[in-house]
This record gives C-alpha cells, sequence and structure tokens, in this order.
C-alpha cells in the first residue's frame, strides 16, 4: 500500500511539472521576457520553501546543517532546475505541451538510467537490461510519435 502511494505522489507531481510549463510560459509572454518568468517562478518558490524550511525547523526542533554538504551542492540543483524551467518556458509554444512532457520524461529516464548504472552520489547501482533498453526504447519512440503524428 505503501508504495501505490509513493507511486501515486510521483504521478501528480509529474502532472504539476505539465501545469508549470504552460504557466510559466503565459507569465514570460506577458512579461516579454521568458527569462525573467524563470526568476519569478524560482523567486515564487523559494519564498515557499523558506516558510515551509522555517516550520519544519520549528516542528522537529533541529536546523538545517549548512555545514555538512559540498559546496557545489548549494549551486548544482538549482542551476540545473534553472535550465530546466528556462528551456521548459523556451520549448513549450514550439513543441507543445504533450511533446514537451514526453520529451523530458524521456530524457529523465535516460538519464536515470545511466545515474543508475553508475551508482551517482551514492545511489544503488542497477545494472542496464534487456527490458530497461526495451522500455526506454518504447518511451522516446512514444515521444516522437506524440511530436511528429
Amino acid at each position: 500500500m505503501t508504495q501505490l502511494l509513493w507511486s501515486l505522489l510521483g504521478i501528480v507531481s509529474g502532472a504539476l511539472i505539465a501545469f508549470q510549463a504552460p504557466i510559466n510560459t503565459q507569465l514570460g509572454r506577458g512579461l516579454g521576457m521568458p527569462i525573467a518568468a524563470a526568476c519569478i517562478s524560482f523567486l515564487a518558490g523559494t519564498l515557499v520553501l523558506i516558510i515551509a524550511t522555517a516550520v519544519m525547523t520549528r516542528v522537529q526542533g533541529t536546523a538545517p546543517n549548512f555545514r555538512a554538504p559540498a559546496p557545489w551542492l548549494f549551486v548544482a540543483g538549482g542551476l540545473l532546475g534553472a535550465v530546466y524551467v528556462t528551456t521548459s518556458i523556451l520549448l513549450i509554444p514550439r513543441l507543445g505541451a504533450a511533446a514537451l512532457m514526453a520529451f523530458l520524461v524521456a530524457g529523465q529516464l535516460l538519464a536515470s538510467m545511466f545515474l543508475d548504472r553508475i551508482g551517482f552520489l551514492g545511489l544503488a547501482v542497477r545494472e542496464i537490461s534487456m527490458g530497461r533498453i526495451m522500455g526506454a526504447l518504447l518511451l522516446l519512440s512514444g515521444a516522437l510519435m506524440i511530436r511528429f503524428t
């Protein structure tokens, strides 16, 4: 039952990303500058997460240990997220929502298979099996079919 709930949460999270791209694109159109829309999106998210961190710090009775992570980790996730959000804003009018989401998921899957294979940053090593390769090819084929048919 717990695995089902986690899986559903993943689906809901993915669905929210599908809404985020056209919302940010519309904001970019209104502002006349897509990169400004990405900036505002991150600013809004930052404000929500500052509040959530403050609440969790109070609830858990402990503050984040900002000295523990390697310095590059403080920048890497935000940098990758900025590239993701900005390119989504630029691509959605050119590809459409369905094709963009399909290509994003295909890219995520291919990169994730590689990260699993090498055990990136302590991930459990998982071999690239024939089933995984076929699943990735089917997903990539589906993304291409959504875009070009």
